[in-house]
């Protein structure tokens, strides 16, 4: 049967009253509204999409008895997909244009491959468009008189004056935007008697529609944010209904500032101590202008999670926001004014941000500031118990987690209390798992922790298949993140093919706390003795086997990670004063922990890309933001709210930090350094040489200021033993390592410092993911290579299109810039390879992670490592991986003296959606990926998973503990 499009009028469908199919969503949504194109106003009734959807399905498979029963199942579904689409993305009384749900409509025909109807839906909204654009066309300059509904409920005119003002503000001085098309687009979903709310998101809306096709759109949307953002902040401060333009705040964010101050304390929101603070001076080192340096998926997770608020009304406005903050970390220095203005400065201009936990809460009744808690889990019932409330404590004000396993004894083990026998370490991981899960940080995040369990442990076998989809529930962990804690003598095995053992920890205990030749001398003893029957609980396994399912988990679960035992404690600046048992959720601190001592980690990271010029490296910039930020770190350590007395103790005792860094991949393109090549390896050691040298000038400027750390004496660093020194512990250890040894600073003349004055933090350096924080700074993740050049980001704030701008600028310059580039870079998901049209050199530059091959990763991981006294957060991606790709990768890390490694990510089949929808944005108007095996909306980052499913997007709120 053909389709007589004229016939069926898909379109049209949804705007006649009709009775639903069976099956369908009879009901009117609550509280939504339908603007028709002629500006007028009624429900939203999901039962005209069913009665569209029907026609269309009819029209084009017939109407016989087994074609009905398909149109049946098929439109009840998609009208559920259209209406959560709709729905999950609305705020309260939410009001769609008639656009809007036809676009949900043909989203959902094409990812549910109903491929005939989805062509003649979009054929036939294409002509009706073009017939209205003829009989419109008098009308189009006749704007109507409308009316907003004020707070009263009264009607009011409209200010269509001011609304003009506000998306000219928003979009001078930008290139490549049109204040014309935000707002005919903005006008468009205008109807007579509009809520102030809905007139606020009006503008936002219609400007992120048109990021895909200009970068610079993201800051005009940013700033109408900002707009609304102000309307919700000086209202509640003055307690009746006011607005100011960015140009009117301008004058106003001193008198502001002051007002937020007491009201932050009125609400019990803000410790009473910054109102004693010298608040006119801070007001007026405000810097509003910084404002406009955002772009919108930043400033919308700041407005989302991270802004104060009493019963959802925010009243902090971003500069307020970066120097309270400020004032909580400057709280206790002898000029406090002076050191808030200073960090504020450094914050504010995006150089350095601080964690989140930090950002959540400093200068709040609970300065929970801290990002990452380590614990080790004793071998009883109390120890066990007492972890995981230690765990609840911990993840409460935003921590993550990570727990060493590794003591609880095996499975058949002998318990002497009972005469029994043990259930291993499985069952309590299950307990973990699910507490995890529980405490979810006040809705902000989930609670996030991952458990570490060493190689030779006898229930490492049952440990790997934790997060399976199949099996036991009662044995499996869906939530929690798993790491392989793996000491040098298993990797030597795999290297010779040889035998490895497993034991239970109770009868083989001081393996726990041994490493390098220690470690090698117990452990071969204890295989005698198992050999001769004197151990109860043991089992021998081919390494490779073990070595094999370990890689084979880790594809086809994500899990658990591969880290490496004795290179963090060979070359541990603190192995005089105990053991690293674990990593942390995002594997990139090594502390020591004990029974009595809970390590913690206070995280920043140094924006690259601003210290990056044409010409290389800013070290004069460099040194002078290190410098800030280490003494904001080590004020964390003292400020800190603590939730158990170990972490306190361990914090005090130790002073560790973490400085790492964010932007590398901005900072490649801006310098015209390909990931993929010598120089970008050279410039990641060259880079984070600069950052090592001076966070430790730093610490031990510090030192002499305020003092050692306690424990100091004895350390690597008192040895005159620099991280750049400690490679050759870990060389001696192994009898070699094939590792870049070069240097070109003064470490002679620094390492004499340190020696002779100290240091003020027992650990420096570590680089975390940067999740959210790169995000708000509007800069690529850490130092992950670029996912893709377009795509949707999503997170608990929405999705979002991002545009990578360095790309749009280059091929603008080259004319290569319209709607078929933006149409290919779609249809290629993001990646530059496939383009005909697209230079070599642009390709090469902005090559997207699965085109980069992985030892460049790795190359470039190991050339930082040898600078970082912690470790590093390093995700892998492979495009095409096999048994034998995964372990030359994974032999390699451990070759090249790599500490830990993170995600394994791998190619799924989801892509980024092949539309032509130009609402390709945002937590009310998005267009998403889909993973096929949840049948539900996921950001394209989550499609980085293996063909499994969903495993940890890059930008996943639940792997945000870190930063």
């Amino acid at each position: 049967m053909s389709l007589q499009i004229e016939t069926v009028r898909p379109s049209d469908a949804i705007l006649v009253p009709a009775q639903p199919a069976p099956g369908a969503r009879t009901a009117s949504e609550p509280g939504y509204q339908v603007i028709r194109r002629n500006g007028a106003v009624t429900p939203f009734d999901a039962s005209k999409i069913s009665v569209a959807l029907t026609k269309a399905f009819l029209a084009v498979e017939g109407s016989s008895a087994a074609a009905s029963r398909r149109v049946h199942d098929a439109v009840a579904d998609l009208t559920a997909q259209i209406v959560a689409g709709l729905t999950r993305r609305a705020e309260g009384g939410r009001t769609f244009h008639i656009e809007d749900i036809q676009d949900q409509a043909e989203l959902a025909l094409m990812r549910g491959e109903h491929h005939k109807v989805a062509r003649a839906y979009v054929l036939y909204r294409e002509e009706r468009a073009r017939e209205r654009a003829k009989t419109d066309a008098p009308a189009a300059s006749a704007v109507p008189a409308l009316r907003m509904k004020a707070a009263d409920g009264a009607l009011v005119p409209l200010d269509t004056a001011r609304l003009d003002a506000v998306v000219r503000e928003a979009c001078e001085g930008l290139d490549g935007v049109s204040r014309e098309t935000v707002l005919g687009e903005t006008r468009r979903n205008l109807y007579d008697g509009i809520s102030a709310d809905e007139l606020g998101l009006a503008p936002i809306l219609a400007a992120r529609t048109l990021i895909e096709t200009e970068p610079n759109y993201t800051k005009v949307s940013a700033r109408l944010l900002l707009d609304k953002l102000r309307r919700e902040a000086l209202s509640f401060i003055a307690g009746r209904a006011d607005e100011a333009t960015h140009e009117e705040m301008a004058g106003r964010y001193g008198d502001y500032f002051l007002g937020f101050v007491k009201a932050g304390v009125a609400a019990e929101l803000l410790d009473p101590e910054l109102a004693r603070f010298d608040l006119p001076r801070l007001a007026a080192a405000l810097k509003p202008e910084r404002d406009l340096a955002f772009d919108f998926l930043g400033l919308q997770t700041l407005y989302d999670r991270y802004f104060l608020h009493v019963r959802g009304t925010r009243f902090e406005l971003s500069q307020a926001f970066f120097m309270r903050v400020a004032m909580g970390l400057a709280v206790r220095e002898i000029d406090r004014e002076a050191k808030a203005i200073e960090f504020y400065g450094l914050l504010s201009s995006f150089d350095f941000m601080a964690s989140t936990p930090t950002l959540f809460n400093s200068g709040t009744l609970r300065q929970q500031l801290s990002s990452c808690f380590l614990t080790t889990v004793a071998d009883d019932l109390d120890g066990i118990f007492k972890a995981v409330k230690d765990n609840a404590l911990l993840a409460k004000y935003s921590g993550g987690l990570g727990n060493d396993w590794t003591r609880v004894r095996g499975l058949g083990a002998h318990i002497k209390g009972t005469n029994g026998e043990s259930q291993g370490v499985v069952p309590f991981l299950k307990v973990a798992n699910d507490t995890a899960i529980a405490v979810n940080q006040g809705g902000k995040r989930k609670g996030a922790v991952c458990a570490y369990l060493e190689t030779w442990h006898v229930d490492i076998e049952d440990f790997l298949d934790l997060r399976k989809n199949t099996g036991d529930e009662r044995r499996r962990t869906h939530d929690m993140n798993t790491a392989n804690w793996v000491p040098d003598l298993f990797m030597q095995r795999v290297e010779e093919d040889g035998p490895w053992t497993l034991f239970s920890p109770d009868e083989a205990s001081d393996l726990h706390d041994l490493f390098g030749p220690a470690f090698k001398a117990a452990y071969e003893g204890y295989e005698a003795k198992a050999a001769q029957g004197g151990m109860k609980v043991f089992k021998q396994v081919r390494a490779v086997d073990l070595w094999r399912r370990m890689l084979t988990m880790l594809f086809e679960t994500g899990h658990p990670w591969i880290t490496f035992k004795d290179p963090c404690n060979i070359r541990s600046p603190q192995q005089h004063a105990g053991v690293v048992h674990s990593s942390n959720l995002c594997t990139e601190i090594t502390l020591n922990t004990s029974d009595d001592e809970v390590a913690v980690c206070n995280l920043g990271s140094v924006n690259l890309l601003a210290h990056v010029t044409v010409e290389g490296l800013d070290h004069d910039r460099l040194a002078r933001t290190v410098k800030t930020a280490m003494r904001m770190l080590d004020n964390v350590i003292d400020i800190n709210f603590y939730t158990i007395p170990e972490a306190r103790r361990s914090n005090l005792r130790h002073r560790p930090v973490g400085l790492g860094i964010m932007g590398f991949q901005d900072a490649l393109q801006a310098l015209r350094l390909p990931y993929a090549s010598e120089a970008a390896v050279r410039f990641a050691d060259e880079s984070m040489e600069a950052l090592s040298f001076h966070a430790v000038s730093a610490s031990a400027d510090l030192a002499a200021e305020r003092g050692r750390y306690p424990s100091f004496e004895g350390s690597l660093w008192s040895k005159g033993i620099l991280p750049i020194d400690s490679v050759e512990l870990l060389a001696e250890a192994r009898g070699g390592l094939d590792l870049d040894r070069s240097r070109t600073l003064d470490w002679d003349g620094l390492r004499a410092r340190v020696k002779t004055t100290g240091m003020r933090n027992s650990n420096c350096m570590a680089i975390a993911p940067t999740a959210t924080i790169s995000n708000i700074c509007g800069v690529s993740q850490s130092i992950e290579p670029g996912y893709q050049n377009l795509y949707v980001k999503s997170n608990m704030s929405g999705d979002f299109t991002v545009v990578n701008a360095a790309l749009v600028h280059d091929l603008k310059a080259r004319g290569l810039w319209d709607e078929v580039m933006v149409s290919d870079l779609k249809y290629f998901d993001g990646s530059l390879g496939q383009i005909d049209r697209i230079p070599d050199d642009l390709k090469a530059l902005y090559a997207t992670a699965f085109e980069i091959d992985t030892s460049w990763l790795i190359e470039a991981a190991a050339r930082r490592q040898k600078w970082i006294d912690q470790a590093q957060s390093l995700n892998l991606y492979i495009a095409n991986p096999s048994g034998k790709a995964l372990d030359a990768l994974y032999r390699l890390a451990f070759r090249r003296g790599l500490k830990t490694t993170y995600y394994l990510r791998s190619r799924s089949a989801t892509h980024v959606e092949k539309s032509t929808l130009k609402g390709t944005d945002g937590k009310l108007n998005a267009v998403s990926a889909v993973v096929a095996e949840a049948a539900a909306p996921i950001s394209v980052d989550a499609a980085l998973s293996a063909p499994w499913g969903k495993a940890c997007a890059i930008d996943d709120p639940t792997c945000e503990a870190c930063q």
